[in-house]
């Protein structure tokens, strides 16, 4: 399956039905919360990404590579980690000013952000304290967690309770978010965080969500979907292609210590003359450059 990259050109009858929603004629779906994590780790030619490949069979961007995520659910909102002191970083309040949200938002949107990565790759940003991470957690008691949280048998909190640990929000970062457009039937507003694969961990292929699981560079990732190898959303290919203009997982992450987030939704907007969805202003010139670069190189061959 290949997605067209931005930017996507979008069949006419979009354009009608966008203006619809915009009249009031029909009423959007309301979105649902969710959390992304860009799990980096530092590769020879710069930031590394954790990409999942959801199953063909999947309502929301079947066979599309993603990032470790979900939807917040009523788990996330459990305020018991603050009152057991398990929670260290940022609090709730300072998250609130970077994700442009209310405190208890933010709450329940950093433990969804920790929750879906733990239980889509196995990967937990807590420690035994405020300066350590969990090395290791690929033992048969640890699985067994993963898979109770998976099946919301347990709880991020109780989890991290009975296990002594805290929770490390300041391993995460701030980095974008996005609202899916008006016409589409399933909606999410979601924020993307970024985050280092806390050193002695491992990723494993534990998502039944998904079919194929890959590390690979973030800009490999994106020249991946430039030549149809690979599907992307264009959220997450144009996150790979910032993430992956940067040299280092430290530049991603100090950059991301100076971002808040402003969600954006793509509207219809012309492109040529037919229509295509908008981007971010700060992205175009990125994405111009690039699409420069491809027309170059198929002009030469």
């Amino acid at each position: 399956m290949r997605i067209p990259i931005p930017p996507v050109p979008l069949p006419p009858h979009l354009a009608d039905v966008a203006r619809e929603y915009a009249d009031g004629t029909r009423v959007a779906v309301e979105p649902k919360d969710a959390a992304t994590v860009v799990v980096m780790r530092q590769g020879a030619a710069g930031p590394e990404v954790y990409l999942l490949r959801r199953q063909v069979s999947m309502e929301f961007a079947g066979g599309m590579a993603v990032f470790p995520g979900g939807g917040v659910d009523p788990r996330d909102f459990d305020d018991v980690l603050e009152d057991h002191a398990a929670w260290v970083g940022p609090t709730p309040h300072e998250w609130a000013q970077r994700l442009a949200c209310t405190p208890e938002q933010a709450r329940a949107l950093v433990c969804a952000a920790v929750r879906e990565t733990f239980e889509e790759c196995g990967v937990l940003l807590a420690g035994p304290d405020a300066d350590t991470v969990v090395a290791d957690t690929t033992g048969e008691d640890w699985e067994a967690d993963r898979q109770a949280l998976e099946a919301r048998e347990l709880s991020l909190t109780d989890l991290l309770v009975r296990r002594g640990l805290v929770l490390r929000t300041d391993l995460l970062g701030t980095w974008s978010g996005w609202l899916t457009p008006v016409f589409e039937s399933r909606r999410y507003r979601t924020w993307f965080f970024v985050a280092a694969l806390p050193e002695g961990q491992r990723t494993r292929d534990v998502s039944t969500e998904s079919s194929a699981v890959m590390w690979t560079g973030a800009m490999q990732a994106a020249d991946a979907v430039d030549a149809g190898e690979l599907a992307m959303l264009p959220p997450t290919y144009l996150t790979c292609l910032e993430v992956g203009g940067h040299a280092s997982i430290e530049d991603v992450l100090d950059a991301a210590r100076h971002r808040s987030v402003a969600m954006f939704m793509p509207e219809v907007e012309p492109l040529g003359e037919g229509w295509t969805l908008s981007m971010p202003d700060a992205l175009r010139p990125m994405v111009a450059e690039r699409a420069a670069r491809r027309g170059a190189t198929g002009s030469a061959s």
